[in-house]
């Protein structure tokens, strides 16, 4: 920068709303959100979440209803997350590969309700299935083993690629399952199905309320260390995502989000490859718990965060506060 007070005046351009608009660098709008739901069995059922003020399980009409919500308020795409009922959970989590769970129907409830107006993104991983809780399949002497998860994984992202998802997304962190449900997406012809890679998933203490939401925080036995990313780490994440965009991921994902900020913004600058964050319930919960404790005005809270994770380098963001932005944004 060259020139110096008072022919330079940063604060002219700060000086109005008008001006403050002009020259915003960051632009956040509905269609950088994509909006979790969690789905329930039933009908007509709307199951509140005791950690997650504001938001909660669905049955499929809901879901249906949920997803045209979304259309209408241009949000582009909803991210779906089933919670399996006890008796349909198994150590093998073999109802991942039932073409009639869940997820399935719900994919195929939106299809119905929505055509192609609004993408749907599917979570690929075995913790919604298993009665362990864990993200894989156990080993003999209790540890998460990688490649019989993986083939299991292959199978879970062809059901739901055959159901109608437009986005499979795996979430569990093992290694080499990105190339292997590449190869069999390619293999049987879901050549336009993405792939969202969650390459830089730490072991946080922020995921409690999810798995309250997908009724999994009951039942794991141990945690998810062995697996998941270690929060000191940085390098590794980039290691991570190189790997898997040599694999076939479309686009890659740094969870949870704003404790990470440095690795979305490192992603971005090495990779220049599309980038999304997921804003986990953790998150979500802080920001509520925060706002109804008279710490900060919630709506201005939550914007400023989504501001933080596009100005570091996101395409978009997944958010349950989405439906609320959205009608910020669009106010």
């Amino acid at each position: 920068m060259t020139g110096a007070f008072p022919a330079i005046r940063l604060r002219r351009s700060r000086s109005a709303s008008w001006s403050r608009a002009l020259h915003r660098e960051t632009v956040l709008t509905p269609a950088d959100l994509i909006w979790p739901l969690f789905v329930t069995e039933g009908t007509g059922v709307e199951e509140p979440i005791g950690t997650l003020p504001g938001v909660s399980r669905w049955s499929l009409d809901g879901i249906a209803a949920r997803a045209k919500e979304a259309v209408s308020l241009g949000i582009p795409c909803v991210a779906l997350f089933p919670n399996t009922p006890p008796g349909l959970r198994s150590a093998d989590g073999a109802e991942a590969l039932n073409r009639d769970n869940l997820m399935c129907r719900a994919i195929r409830a939106i299809r119905d309700a929505c055509g192609s107006d609004v993408g749907v993104l599917t979570d690929v991983a075995l913790d919604p299935y298993t009665s362990h809780g864990q993200d894989g399949l156990l080993g003999p002497e209790g540890q998460v083993v990688n490649d019989a998860t993986v083939e299991v994984l292959v199978g879970q992202a062809l059901v739901q690629a055959e159901a109608g998802a437009d986005i499979v997304a795996p979430s569990d962190m093992m290694d080499g399952r990105i190339g292997a449900i590449r190869s069999a997406l390619e293999g049987a012809g879901h050549h336009n199905v993405q792939i969202m890679s969650y390459a830089a998933k730490f072991a946080s203490a922020f995921y409690g309320p999810f798995r309250d939401a997908v009724g999994s925080s009951g039942l794991l036995k141990g945690d998810k260390k062995s697996y998941q990313m270690d929060p000191a780490n940085g390098e590794e994440a980039l290691r991570e995502v190189a790997l898997d965009l040599a694999e076939g991921a479309d686009s890659v994902m740094v969870k949870p989000g704003l404790a990470y900020l440095d690795i979305i913004w490192r992603v971005k600058q090495q990779f220049n490859v599309p980038v999304f964050a997921y804003q986990v319930s953790g998150e979500y919960a802080l920001i509520e718990a925060g706002a109804a404790a008279g710490a900060g005005d919630r709506d201005a809270l939550l914007m400023e965060k989504l501001l933080a994770f596009k100005r570091a380098g996101c395409s978009g963001v997944l958010t349950y506060h989405a439906p609320v932005a959205a009608r910020l944004l669009g106010a």
